[in-house]
């Protein structure tokens, strides 16, 4: 039940976000780099346990895109700083609104408290797994986008 459950809140969530023209895996760099700006792209890699390569090309289409910008690491000129553009900041409330909505319409179902008793079971299962909390585990294993520049 607990991949069902899962898997339809993601499936539901990604149709969201697409209202605002992000994937799934534009949504968690954005909630990461948020989160945690800046960072470098080896970090944010790390952090994500996401491909060097795939987070490269995460951050070149969101950089196009006007919602991500590099910058020279002050104490280091061959890393850079992924932040976040004032559009992206723009983007990301948007994303949040989404995600606060998702929340509330999926889990309409549930009372106050047993949302917040689903909270606090889902944090444990988390930290007895050993996940990072706000990252998708599915990183691990994606692959390069393959998709054509220009």
């Amino acid at each position: 039940m607990l991949a069902q459950v899962g898997a339809i809140a993601a499936e539901h969530f990604a149709v969201r976000a697409a209202t605002i023209g992000l994937s799934r895996a534009q949504t968690g760099l954005l909630r990461a780099i948020a989160s945690n700006d800046p960072m470098t792209q080896q970090a944010l890699a790390a952090y994500l346990d996401l491909a060097p390569s795939r987070l490269v090309v995460l951050v070149d289409e969101l950089t196009e895109a006007g919602t991500l910008e590099r910058r020279p690491v002050a104490d280091d000129r061959r890393a850079h700083a992924v932040h976040l553009t004032g559009a992206g900041k723009e983007l990301f409330g948007k994303l949040a609104r989404i995600g606060r909505e998702h929340d509330q319409a999926f889990c309409a179902a549930l009372t106050d408290s047993e949302r917040t008793h689903l909270g606090e079971l889902l944090q444990k299962l988390v930290e007895a797994h050993g996940l990072r909390a706000g990252v998708h585990p599915g990183y691990r294993t994606m692959e390069p986008s393959t998709k054509p520049k220009g």
